[in-house]
């Protein structure tokens, strides 16, 4: 139907008689002179409505769904809110066991060698760009460290303190080419210097260039002149290689550190130096040697083989 004057004309008229048949139906109650009309249209109709109630339910029925699952939809979302927070606080409780054990570890140590240590966590690591292995931790002036104190874990020696702030600190890790500590080897006490080479293994010159040193010797830190900046008998590292003596006054070696410093969490800063040297006690137990089982070889003699009496044929 266009839009034009007539049609909206019809269109209120058509309105009109509608509200008077509704006036009419509601005054006239159950004689209504439209009872008649309604009840036939409930007649022919009725199917109809029904058929498209039934196809309509559904729709209607997932509509009330979604309507009335507000409470449910924010009790799923609560249990997945709880269900995370129980995932964190598990991933959270993993990571404080493994925080447990560095810890358990390094009172070890420091039981072991006698050390007051102040316990610390890593917090920051120095810029690539610096050309420098440091570590931030947490604790500073207020907490007592100063610098040139030693820092170590359970592994063994971490570096040395080189910037103090009221509640951080920077560590110069012993991976890092400018540190340098006195060392000795276990067992035969002979003194050198280690000095960081980044990644690689540490380079370690010895005092004696005729030392009797080999792969799998053990060193730990020789100590300094008033414990500043490192304490005795915390373990450096194992030797990898040693370099041929060539008749030098020195002879190099190549120390794989305990430590592994990409992999810091929990340090200890020594802030009290035992009272005597722990001398190679704090160094962990030497693995058992892999006993080899013994091999036991089978000979089959030959059928081609001579006998005893045809050797003696053969010689008479």
């Amino acid at each position: 139907m266009r839009d034009t004057r007539e049609s909206r004309l019809l269109l209120v008229l058509l309105v009109a008689i509608a509200f008077a048949l509704i006036t009419v139906d509601i005054r006239g109650g159950e004689d209504s002179p439209v009872d008649g009309a309604r009840r036939a249209a409930a007649t022919v109709f009725g199917p109809i409505e029904n058929g498209v109630a039934s196809a309509v339910d559904p729709v209607g029925n997932a509509i009330a769904a979604v309507r009335d699952s507000g409470d449910r939809h924010d009790r799923i979302a609560e249990l997945e809110r709880q269900n995370a927070a129980l995932k964190a606080k598990l991933g959270s409780d993993d990571r404080n066991r493994s925080r447990l054990q560095q810890l358990d570890k390094m009172l070890k140590v420091a039981g072991e060698g006698q050390y007051g240590i102040k316990g610390a966590q890593v917090i920051a690591i120095g810029a690539a760009q610096g050309f420098s292995w440091t570590i931030t931790i947490d604790v500073g002036a207020d907490d007592g460290i100063k610098r040139d104190m030693t820092v170590l874990n359970g592994d063994g020696l971490v570096g040395r303190v080189t910037t103090v702030g009221p509640n951080s600190a920077t560590v110069l890790l012993a991976s890092d080419p400018d540190f340098t500590v006195g060392t000795r080897i276990e067992g035969n006490d002979e003194l050198g210097f280690a000095s960081g080479q980044g990644d690689r293994p540490l380079r370690v010159e010895l005092l004696n260039g005729k030392a009797q040193v080999k792969k799998g010797d053990r060193l730990v830190t020789f100590g300094s002149q008033a414990d500043k900046p490192f304490v005795p008998g915390v373990p450096v590292g194992v030797v990898s290689r040693v370099d041929p003596s060539g008749g030098g006054l020195t002879r190099t070696l190549y120390v794989t550190p305990f430590v592994s410093f990409t992999k810091l969490d929990v340090v200890g800063v020594v802030v009290q130096a035992p009272e005597k040297d722990p001398r190679d006690t704090v160094l962990p137990d030497k693995p058992e040697p892999t006993p080899t089982p013994p091999v036991t070889v089978t000979v089959t003699p030959s059928a081609q083989a001579p006998g005893d009496g045809e050797f003696q044929q053969q010689d008479q």
